[in-house]
């Protein structure tokens, strides 16, 4: 009976309603495009996220991993390096190298380095500063959450990407990025190939899109919610107005018809 009752008031403020409708279908368009009045122009927002991994053996050319002639210590060595490689990875060369094979500034990648039990949080970049509108690009971000496996000598690279392209060139660009740095360095100090660690990557990246259709679900929820704020709008404003008719209609003597618009 509520129900009818509700439907009924709706149907009498149809002009209300249908106008609630036109702002509701605004407000969907709105949560997955950027609309632009000057020029007008509809931009796609990003709400799709990728994520991507790749995983890379720190060795020598001898590798440690198969000759047993190898102690235990050399391999406790390599995982230290990897640590050590794995921080490297967040300098500013190797970031650079990574922005332009992806094709964005290098100011929009983040790179977590490897956390050890020295290291047990992310370090606080002074220029990585957060706001409350950081939430409306939190898929729109290009990151690199760089692990070091505690008991062997393996970084895990994870990335995260607009795109399922964007998120595996993103890992594989950041062991690229690594082996021409370590090729640099190498070549500076004139370090013999022999006695220079070695990266194996096993594999290049793999990843995807983990929330397709994505972007009709946030148009249907937007739509929703604004219909029916703006439909409970038009009823309190409806009722605020039958009210104030109300209140002048007893103040100035009974006239013969009900002030309730829709009697």
């Amino acid at each position: 009976m509520g129900l009818g009752i509700r439907a009924q008031l709706l149907w009498h403020l149809r002009k209300g309603v249908a106008v609630s409708l036109v702002l509701a279908l605004i407000v969907a368009v709105w949560s997955v495009y950027k609309v632009s009045v000057f020029p007008p122009s509809l931009e796609s927002r990003t709400l799709k996220m990728a994520t991507a991994s790749t995983h890379v053996v720190v060795d020598t050319p001898r590798s440690e991993a198969i000759d047993l002639r190898q102690d235990t210590y050399s391999f406790e060595g390599l995982r230290n390096r990897a640590v050590l490689l794995g921080n490297l990875m967040t300098s500013g060369p190797i970031r650079e190298y990574v922005a332009r094979r992806v094709g964005v500034r290098p100011e929009v990648v983040d790179i977590t380095a490897p956390l050890t039990t020295d290291q047990p949080r992310a370090r606080v970049d002074a220029t990585d500063k957060r706001g409350v509108r950081d939430i409306l690009k939190l898929n729109d971000q290009y990151r690199l959450n760089i692990q070091a496996n505690p008991t062997v000598p393996i970084l895990d690279i994870y990335s995260q990407a607009p795109t399922a392209a964007a998120a595996t060139g993103l890992a594989d660009a950041a062991v690229d990025g690594l082996n021409v740095r370590l090729a640099d360095l190498a070549k500076s100090q004139r370090t013999p190939d022999m006695v220079r660690l070695r990266l194996v990557q096993l594999g290049r990246a793999e990843g995807g899109v983990i929330n397709g259709g994505i972007n009709w679900e946030v148009a249907l929820l937007a739509f929703f919610l604004a219909f029916a704020i703006f439909c409970a709008i038009v009823v309190l404003f409806s009722r605020a107005v039958t009210g104030w008719r109300l209140r002048a209609s007893l103040s100035e003597g009974p006239t013969g018809r009900s002030p309730l618009p829709w009697s």
